[in-house]
């Protein structure tokens, strides 16, 4: 991936289903925010969205806690 559009569809591909649990989208934000991070040295016009988009990602990650079902 290499634009901030490419992460979004990508991502938006592999998000899982509302009701998957919630380990596995703490994993898919986790993992989201890291691509974000990279995209945001990549595409450098959109280097500050993709670092909020990054930043959005990685608190929801954590807020879901390492161990819930």
């Amino acid at each position: 991936m290499t634009t901030l559009r490419d992460a979004h569809e990508v991502l938006g591909k592999l998000m899982p289903a509302p009701a998957a649990p919630r380990s596995l989208w703490r994993v898919f934000c986790l993992r989201s925010a890291e691509v974000y991070r990279q995209v945001a040295e990549i595409d450098r016009w959109h280097h500050h969205e993709a670092l909020y988009w990054a930043t959005r990602e990685r608190e929801k990650g954590e807020a879901i806690g390492p161990n819930e079902p």
